[in-house]
C-alpha cells in the first residue's frame, strides 16, 4: 500500500464494543469494591494484567519484546520494517484508589487499531507499536514516568532499577519477581508516536467536545516553601504583636491562585500540602510549611509566575524561605501530528477544541525524542485517580478511530524529524 493509498481507508472504523470488552476484561485484575482498579506498578496484579496484554497481542500475530525496565512493545510488522515504527501506547498501572481508564484506554486503544487492520487486512509501510510503559502513576515507586522516563534518556536505567517502595523493594527485584525484566537494549527510533487517553479534567465536557487536540503539557513549578514566625499564646498575645505564621501563608495561598488567574486560560497554580506547627487550638501558629505547584503552557508564562511567587513571598511580614524541588519544562507536541489529530475529528464528523495537558503523561517524555501527539476524549465530570472515574463508551470509541486514521497516515507517510 503506498501514501496515495490511505484515502481508500478512510472509510475505516474500529470495533467499539470490542474495545469496550477489552477494557472491562483488563479493569477485572485488580478490580475495588466502588467500581475501581487498583493494579499498582510491578505487583502480581501488574504481572496478570501485563500477561493479558501480551496473549493478546501474539494471538493477533505481533511480536513482543521487552526492555530492562520492564516496558513492553507489540509489533505489527510493515511492509517495510526497515522504517522507524509509528507507536501508540500508555500505562496499565494505577493508583491505589484509580479507575478503568486511565492509561488503559491508550494500551487497549492501540491493540483495537491493530486488530481492526488486521481484520481488514490492511497493511501500513512503517511497522506499528503498542507500548506498555512502566510505573506511570509513580505511586509505588518514584520517579513517575519511570518507564517512558529511561526510554527517553531523562533518568538512567541504574538510577530507575535503584528505587524502592515503601517496604525496600526495589524497582529491579520487583521486575524480577513478576518475570518482566527484559533485555538491556538501546531504545530504539520512532518514527512517530501518539498517545489517547481521557482527559483527566472538566474542560470537553463542559464545552460538549468529543475530541480533545491536544497542543502539549504545561510546564511544571514545584516549591517547598517555610514561613517562621513566633508561637505564642492565644490568649495573652495581642493582634498587633502576633507573628502569626499561618496569617502569612493565608496570604500566600490566596496569591498563588492569583498569579495563575492572571495567566489564564491555561496557566494552573495550586497549594496543595500544608503543615501548621505546633497546631494546637490555643497556640499562634510560628511556622508553617506548605507547597506550591505552578503550570503554564510555555516557559515565558512560568517564569513569570515563579517571579511573581518569588516576589510575593519577599515582600512578606516574616521570613519566607522558597525552594524549587521540580522543573519540568512546557513541552509542545509536533505541530504535523497535532494537525493530523485535528484533521481525523473533522473527517469523522466529530467535535473537537484544542486543548492543553494539564497532567504528566507519557507521551511528554517520548516527545524528547520523537515526533509525538495526543488525543483526548471526555471523562464524567472531569474525574480521575478516582474509583469512580467514567467515560462514555461511543467517546472511547471516537477517540480510537481518531488515533487509527492518524496511525494509519503516519505509517504512510515518511514523517520527518523522527529522531533515535
Amino acid at each position: 500500500m503506498q501514501a496515495h493509498d490511505l484515502p481508500a481507508h478512510a472509510g475505516l472504523r474500529i470495533d467499539g464494543a470490542r474495545l469496550w470488552n477489552s477494557l472491562m476484561e483488563l479493569a477485572q485484575i485488580g478490580a475495588t469494591e466502588k467500581g475501581g482498579v487498583c493494579r499498582l506498578a510491578l505487583t502480581d496484579l501488574d504481572r496478570q494484567g501485563r500477561d493479558l496484554f501480551v496473549s493478546s497481542a501474539k494471538d493477533m500475530g505481533c511480536t513482543v519484546r521487552v526492555d530492562a525496565i520492564g516496558n513492553i512493545f507489540a509489533r505489527r510488522a510493515g511492509l517495510r520494517d526497515d522504517l522507524p515504527p509509528v507507536m501508540t501506547g500508555s500505562h496499565i498501572d494505577t493508583q491505589p484508589t484509580g479507575g478503568k481508564f486511565d492509561g488503559n484506554y491508550g494500551v487497549l486503544a492501540g491493540l483495537e487499531v491493530l486488530r481492526t487492520l488486521n481484520d481488514n487486512d490492511v497493511r501500513t509501510q512503517a511497522p506499528l507499536e503498542v507500548a506498555v510503559w512502566t510505573n506511570e502513576e509513580g505511586s509505588r515507586f518514584v520517579p513517575v514516568m519511570m518507564g517512558s522516563g529511561v526510554f527517553a534518556g531523562a533518568f538512567t536505567l541504574e538510577h530507575a532499577l535503584a528505587q524502592a517502595d515503601r517496604e525496600g523493594v526495589t524497582v529491579k527485584d520487583a521486575l524480577a519477581a513478576i518475570g518482566y525484566a527484559g533485555e538491556r537494549i538501546a531504545a530504539h527510533a520512532v518514527g512517530a508516536y501518539f498517545e489517547a487517553h481521557i482527559e483527566q479534567g472538566p474542560v470537553l465536557e463542559a464545552n460538549d467536545k468529543v475530541i480533545g487536540v491536544v497542543q502539549g503539557a504545561l510546564g511544571q513549578r514545584w516549591y517547598d516553601v517555610t514561613i517562621e514566625g513566633m508561637e505564642a499564646h492565644a490568649g495573652p498575645t495581642p493582634m498587633e504583636l502576633r507573628r502569626d505564621a499561618l496569617l502569612v501563608a493565608a496570604d500566600l495561598i490566596r496569591a498563588v491562585n492569583g498569579i495563575a488567574l492572571t495567566h489564564t486560560p491555561h496557566a494552573r497554580g495550586t497549594v496543595g500540602w500544608v503543615d501548621v506547627h505546633p497546631n494546637s487550638r490555643n497556640v499562634i501558629p510560628g511556622r508553617v510549611k506548605l507547597t506550591v505547584d505552578l503550570r503554564a503552557p510555555d516557559d515565558a508564562t512560568l517564569h513569570a509566575m515563579d517571579r511573581a511567587l518569588r516576589e510575593l513571598c519577599a515582600q512578606a511580614d516574616l521570613p519566607v524561605t522558597v525552594d524549587e524541588v521540580v522543573y519540568f519544562a512546557p513541552q509542545p507536541f509536533e505541530a504535523s501530528l497535532v494537525a493530523a489529530v485535528r484533521e481525523g475529528a473533522g473527517a469523522l464528523g466529530l467535535t473537537s477544541m484544542d486543548v492543553v495537558s494539564g497532567a504528566g503523561h507519557d507521551a511528554v517524555y517520548l516527545a524528547r525524542v520523537a515526533p509525538a501527539a495526543m488525543i483526548f476524549v471526555p471523562c464524567k465530570d472531569g474525574i480521575s485517580h478516582n474509583e469512580i472515574e467514567d467515560a462514555r463508551a461511543d467517546h472511547l470509541e471516537a477517540g480510537c478511530n481518531v488515533l487509527l486514521q492518524a496511525m494509519l497516515r503516519a505509517a504512510n507517510a515518511s514523517v520527518e524529524g523522527a529522531r533515535a
